[in-house]
């Protein structure tokens, strides 16, 4: 049975209360008027806002004629909104990044269950402790979204009914797009995916206790279904919850997308505590050959990422139809640093790093390669969220980092708790033998 360290349990403390500080550093300083807002842009003299002060619409000395001051009273606004969306943006981000770690690995543990895969048994305690955090990070998730329905922020311009009023594609599209809708699917999404989670955890431990197989063989006939629900329910929760803060703009294969990150970002965190808990003598069964095959799918996942991430930029790229490339082009122009940095991060140093074998099998680099992979994939979400609700007001700043610290400390702190429920190692998982014995 593993016991939470006092030292482990300590840090996530501190973390989440570090990380609550710098959120509401966060919200504290963000302007509530517009001259407020002003005062703010114009005080980051030589920052990446200036560069594009006037498009913003930062009132100018000489604007002259009526409609030149309504223009630039209605960019000033624009801007004061961006400002007031960068502490809930920043929020937003990193809930969403640590909860789609949880759901990467449910989707991965469902794949083991379906498949009824011999090599990962051993590894199912470790997959259900991280799953555990889909209740408080589904929580969280979906109070944001109420907050956003309850206009407390402008994430989804879609929720503000004066721009849908003035705007006839949003109105076309307000039949799906509508605050109660959403937030029943969200109900419906985040319900299915918890209640598999526990239903499956609770077949997984009277497994242990039954002299039959039928726990598990129903395990595998509702995880079996559940991939059917979970492949419908991920695209359309993508498509709400990432893709509608830009409403304008849509992806065919964004379902797809958002699940490459998610299911990497999922087996990189697997990784990442079973090497730990191999490190304190937990989970003796666990060889070099199991963490080979989670290294073989971060590897594997991080060039199916690439492949659609390059799909996706490249049709779009080269179609160059407007009101498909603006997303790429407000990203390349503002956001240069983190687009092509996090290509890097995400496809390039894994491959290098994780192409010969031999590595795979050392913990400290597959630990090193973890951590390049999340730090990547958190600024992947960040892509996806900042443009469209902070524009070139982005910074990674004391809200952004405290998020972060907040989410990494409850995440850390609820997964190791959950651990702590069971015994790290299944009894009778009918291939729990072939798990233990699994080298190459």
């Amino acid at each position: 049975m593993y016991t939470f360290s006092s030292r482990l349990r300590m840090a996530s403390f501190i973390m989440m209360i570090v990380g609550l500080l710098g959120i509401g550093i966060g919200f504290m300083s963000a302007p509530s008027t517009v001259e407020e807002a002003k005062a703010m842009v114009a005080s980051h003299d030589g920052g990446h806002g200036d560069a594009h002060a006037e498009e913003v619409g930062l009132a100018e000395a000489n604007a002259h004629g009526e409609h030149a001051e309504a223009h630039d009273a209605a960019h000033d606004e624009h801007v004061l909104h961006q400002l007031q969306n960068k502490p809930w943006s920043a929020l937003y981000v990193a809930a969403f990044f640590f909860f789609m770690i949880a759901l990467g690995v449910l989707a991965f543990y469902a794949i083991q269950r379906a498949s009824q895969a011999g090599w990962s048994p051993l590894l199912f305690r470790v997959m259900e402790g991280i799953t555990a955090y889909l209740v408080p990070g589904g929580i969280i998730i979906f109070v944001i979204l109420v907050l956003s329905v309850l206009h407390m922020n402008h994430l989804f311009v879609w929720m503000d009914a004066d721009v849908v009023a003035h705007d006839k594609l949003l109105m076309g599209k307000s039949g799906y797009l509508n605050p109660t809708f959403f937030l029943i699917r969200a109900a419906i999404f985040l319900g299915g995916w918890i209640l598999y989670r526990e239903y499956s955890r609770k077949l997984s431990l009277k497994q242990d206790a039954s002299d039959d197989n039928s726990n598990f063989k129903l395990n595998f006939r509702i995880s079996a279904a559940f991939l059917v629900f979970y492949l419908i329910s991920e695209s359309i929760m993508s498509w709400d919850w990432i893709m509608s803060v830009d409403p304008h703009w849509f992806s065919t294969l964004f379902g797809w997308y958002v699940f490459a990150s998610m299911i990497v970002s999922g087996i990189t965190v697997i990784a990442m505590v079973t090497i730990y808990l191999k490190s304190k003598d937990y989970l003796p069964d666990v060889n070099d050959s199991h963490i080979h095959d989670l290294a073989k799918f971060m590897f594997g996942f991080s060039v199916f990422w690439t492949y659609l991430w390059f799909s996706q930029f490249m049709l779009i790229w080269y179609s160059n139809i407007p009101e498909e490339v603006t997303y790429y082009v407000t990203r390349i122009e503002d956001f240069k640093l983190p687009f092509f940095g996090m290509v890097v991060m995400n496809f390039v140093l894994p491959l290098l790093l994780l192409m010969n074998s031999d590595y795979k099998r050392i913990n400290w680099f597959v630990i090193l390669t973890g951590i390049i992979i999340l730090a990547g994939h958190y600024m992947d979400i960040f892509n996806m969220i900042m443009p469209s609700t902070v524009g070139d007001q982005w910074s990674i700043g004391i809200p952004e980092i405290g998020a972060i610290l907040f989410f990494a400390g409850l995440f850390i702190f609820w997964v190791f708790r959950a651990l702590t429920k069971a015994p790290l190692q299944p009894k009778r998982n009918p291939f729990i033998e072939e798990s233990r014995h699994f080298h190459y």
